[in-house]
């Protein structure tokens, strides 16, 4: 997929993962095709203040803020530990400016054990009055243009669902050189505790992830698999084997397990051995001949 090897079309959603070491205890990482490490900036990150995360209907709502050590910390403590993870190993890149995601890729870029980074363009462009990179196709397109200088492996761009026509911002940024999209992020959403007479998380708005956004999820991987030929990787509310083959159908040639991670530790394995077994009940030999198969 766009360069990238995968052993499965299973891996774990940034931010719901840690650095897989956390799960080793839950699942063996050769049994993913991947995992996409938590979102990692130039510099660190305090992340924002508690309460950060809230539960709602079939969901979640988070506000963690990107906490992070900063590359270098990543390079020198971190890596180290997860060069011979068998696995597939990406890192999620964050920013805020194109300047500052491209510095932080090339860091990454001299890692030989990371085959691939996932560039998160829904954060805040401190340039332009904090509006996210990822809901314009100008702002999308100067992060992946800028990224695309610096690093040279295989470059997956993670599009908002914040937007009016995602496919507009998924044609813009394969235009700049992306070698993939993942979808969707989080939607924004927020939630009041009516006794406190005050938002559940500490900055009033937050990211919602969970069941509740997959079919929001599903329609969008849908839409961007019309308009671009760069594969696409899905996610946003997959729990369970039957939600990855939907995504698969609808046309993304791999799935990435979020929110299912806080529930069940070892689900992603579970998902991977189901999609073997549903391929295997319905007498198919290989898992792309189910790629975007609704459109054929």
């Amino acid at each position: 997929m766009a360069g990238l090897s995968l052993r499965n079309p299973v891996m774990t959603a940034s931010g719901t993962f840690g650095y897989g070491l956390e799960f080793e205890d839950f699942v063996p990482m050769s049994k993913l095709g991947g995992i996409i490490v938590k979102g990692t900036t130039l510099l660190p990150r305090e992340g924002n203040d508690y309460p950060r995360m809230a539960e709602t209907a079939s969901g979640m709502l988070n506000c963690v803020g990107l906490q992070n050590k900063g590359v270098n910390y990543f390079a020198e403590h971190i890596y180290p530990q997860l060069r011979d993870m068998d696995t597939n190993v990406i890192v999620n890149v964050s920013g805020s400016s194109p300047e500052n995601y491209a510095e932080c890729a090339a860091i990454i870029d001299g890692l030989d054990k990371i085959p691939a980074i996932e560039l998160n363009i829904s954060c805040p462009n401190v340039k332009d009055g904090g509006m996210a990179f990822g809901v314009t196709c100008e702002g999308a397109a100067s992060v992946v243009k800028a990224v695309r200088r610096a690093y040279h492996k295989t470059l997956i761009v993670k599009l908002s669902p914040n937007v009016t026509n995602i496919a507009d911002i998924a044609r813009a940024v394969e235009a700049e050189g992306a070698d993939c999209v993942s979808l969707i992020n989080t939607l924004m959403g927020m939630s009041i505790d009516i006794e406190k007479r005050c938002p559940r998380l500490s900055i009033g708005t937050g990211g919602l992830s969970g069941p509740a956004i997959k079919p929001v999820a599903v329609r969008m991987v849908n839409q961007v698999a019309k308009a671009v030929r760069v594969p696409i990787i899905g996610l946003g509310g997959i729990m369970t084997t039957e939600d990855a083959i939907e995504f698969m159908m609808a046309g993304a040639s791999a799935i990435e397990v979020g929110t299912a991670n806080f529930i069940d530790p070892a689900v992603s394995g579970k998902i991977a051995d189901g999609i073997n077994h549903w391929l295997d009940a319905h007498s198919i030999n290989d898992v792309n001949e189910i790629v975007g198969i609704i459109n054929q």
